[in-house]
């Protein structure tokens, strides 16, 4: 049960057709000896144009893809990371991008709405993302407790800000998970630098799961999907295409590894307590 695997795929708007090869991924995964699966950010819907309507319908938990991602939890008996989606605090509120946690009851136990929203240019056919036109900032850092040990969670972008996985370790994380859909502009220049980073400066395992290839509207993807150990080492990567990486959770080498080099004990500027919460957004 302490093996994990990431998802990496090439969504598109079809909510069906993506689902369709999730789950074909997921199988792999479980087949691969996955207790613990994380899709990529988007898994559901990418390049959506009524990503409005799209969220609306996840509110009740009665949607096709929370629905989607407790029967697969339940099917194949594992911990399911579902990436991100859409998915509005309020029945009217703007979206969040969220990442669910379901556990093998197919029960959902945990919640994580992005921190960070991809504001940027991008020298790329899609040039300039706008997350928060469609998304609201989350607001906290979220933990949860698993059988392959207690998972931070993150998304995509968030990954450029060390003081969140600073506070994903003072909470006990000893791994990290990113699913993401980062740009291949920016994927070739940050994206495994980055992940080995978080990785060797909190001593934790690092899970990333991305999205991979062409998408509409210009956007293009990277790729390299990575599982890596608390030492910055990588332990398994899928460099383009869709498939899964997979690798075991080894809770005594983060413990070694901790111990030799007590990075934390020795840091002298403390993260805060709690993320200082976004301005309300209208």
């Amino acid at each position: 049960m302490n093996h994990v695997a990431a998802i990496q795929m090439t969504s598109g708007p079809d909510v069906e057709a993506n689902l369709e090869r999730a789950a074909e991924l997921i199988a792999d995964a479980t087949t691969a000896g996955a207790g613990l699966v994380l899709l990529p950010e988007c898994f559901a819907a990418l390049g959506a144009k009524a990503l409005a309507s799209v969220a609306a319908a996840e509110y009740d938990g009665r949607g096709p893809i929370r629905r989607f991602l407790a029967e697969q939890a339940r099917l194949h008996g594992i911990w399911l990371l579902g990436g991100s989606i859409p998915l509005p605090r309020q029945a009217d509120g703007k979206a969040r991008a969220s990442c669910l946690v379901v556990d093998p009851a197919g029960e959902e136990v945990a919640r994580y709405d992005k921190l960070h929203l991809f504001d940027v240019e991008v020298a790329d056919g899609h040039r300039s993302y706008r997350e928060s036109k469609d998304y609201q900032h989350g607001d906290q850092p979220v933990c949860v407790d698993t059988p392959v040990g207690r998972v931070g969670l993150s998304i995509c972008y968030d990954v450029r800000f060390p003081e969140l996985y600073q506070q994903l370790c003072r909470d006990g994380a000893g791994l990290i998970v990113v699913p993401s859909a980062f740009t291949r502009v920016t994927g070739a220049a940050h994206w495994e630098v980055l992940l080995r980073a978080r990785a060797i400066e909190n001593q934790c395992y690092v899970l990333a799961a991305n999205q991979s290839g062409q998408h509409p509207g210009g956007r293009e993807t990277f790729g390299h999907s990575c599982l890596i150990d608390p030492w910055g080492e990588i332990v398994d990567l899928l460099a383009e295409g869709e498939g899964i990486v997979c690798g075991a959770i080894d809770p005594q080498h983060i413990q070694n590894i901790r111990e030799r080099m007590p990075v934390a004990r020795h840091r002298r500027f403390a993260v805060a307590d709690q993320v200082v919460p976004a301005a309300k957004e209208s």
